[in-house]
């Protein structure tokens, strides 16, 4: 808005409305005054130029994003806590019992145990917000002691632990919101409910699947996973609570019977030929294939919620090959033994299984 407020324009301003009897050459008295007064005037329209944009959803960033978004009642998603299954043996391998609120470590990070599954399988929660609680698996050391305990392992994420959301995904929801008005019980009303839940990363909404009055929303989780079946109750039962269903007293209007299941995972096994550059092996691309492919069906995931069904599509996988340093041409590209594309139901997403590279 004020970008042509520069220190030249400011100072050739500031200039032009003194005489032209005065010296005004580079270093007389007045340049000097003027030159020191236009640097401040530059830098309070610099200033102006940068409240502006923050006065503005699509341009604004951080804590003003947040204070503008919260004026429509779109507050930024904070961070939550990874919850993952502990397994708990004694010294004959057995499973065992630990008490609840036991403390364990793995790395940096500690997990305290919050509610029992089964005999010697706990839900246990990370003491730190945000995704690295989802990242570590192995062996658990007990910081409380626990008799007869032997050994405990870091399993399963069971709820996907969440970093605060960033300013882009905050901004693309308040215009979600804005522009596709949710309200009582509407397909955005749905996804805005749901996608709020601690864990979820995406939902679509299937209205009247079964009926009149019946709703199934289909999630997966914020690591973009298949959700794991207590993250799945979790939704349910704020939702709409399996015991007295449609009486409204979950989130869910009044008389709407809303079924919460999560996304289907298909394996996708990947064999392809390879040519590559002189003195280049299969060995030396292996990973970095396989690294290429992961990407692709990382991202397909993570569109998953937008799209009426994904296609997973040998193009695109033979175009990521081809930017693998060493490859030079790609053919023969198969997806489960077959040369075709792979068309995933709406409720289902891709795994990568199997990545077999010819020479």
């Amino acid at each position: 808005m004020y970008e042509h407020k520069t220190f030249e324009s400011l100072l050739e301003q500031m200039l032009d409305y003194i005489r032209n009897d005065v010296d005004k050459r580079e270093g007389s008295l007045v340049y000097s005054s003027s030159a020191a007064a236009a640097v401040i005037f530059a830098q309070l329209y610099a200033d102006l130029t940068i409240n502006d944009r923050l006065s503005f959803a699509d341009t604004s960033s951080g804590e003003y994003l947040s204070r503008r978004t919260a004026e429509h009642g779109v507050n930024r998603y904070g961070a939550s806590k990874a919850r993952r299954k502990g397994l708990f043996f004694n010294n004959e391998g057995k499973p065992v019992d630990v008490p609840i609120g036991t403390r364990f470590s793995i790395g940096d990070l500690n997990y305290i145990v919050l509610s029992r599954i089964e005999k010697g399988q706990y839900a246990l929660e990370c003491e730190v917000t945000g995704v690295v609680g989802n990242e570590q698996f192995g062996t658990l050391l007990p910081i409380d002691y626990v008799e007869g305990l032997s050994r405990a392992e870091l399993a399963d994420v069971l709820i996907p632990g969440e970093d605060e959301e960033d300013d882009e995904a905050l901004r693309l929801r308040f215009f979600e919101a804005v522009n596709e008005k949710p309200f009582g019980g509407n397909i955005a009303d749905y996804k805005q409910k749901i996608n709020a839940i601690a864990g979820v990363g995406g939902v679509k909404v299937f209205p009247t699947w079964r009926g009149g009055g019946t709703v199934k929303c289909t999630i997966i989780a914020s690591d973009f996973s298949p959700p794991s079946p207590e993250l799945v109750d979790e939704v349910q039962t704020i939702m709409d609570p399996e015991v007295n269903q449609g009486k409204g007293l979950g989130l869910a209007p009044v008389g709407h019977h809303v079924t919460i299941m999560g996304a289907k995972d298909v394996t996708v096994n990947v064999e392809t030929t390879v040519i590559l550059a002189a003195g280049t092996t299969i060995g030396q691309v292996q990973d970095d294939i396989e690294n290429a492919v992961s990407l692709y069906f990382s991202m397909l995931r993570r569109t998953w919620k937008d799209e009426d069904n994904i296609t997973v599509r040998m193009a695109q996988i033979d175009a990521r090959i081809l930017t693998v340093p060493g490859v030079v041409d790609v053919k023969d590209t198969k997806l489960n033994g077959v040369s075709e594309n792979i068309d995933l139901d709406a409720e289902e997403i891709p795994t990568q299984g199997q990545v077999v590279i010819n020479g």
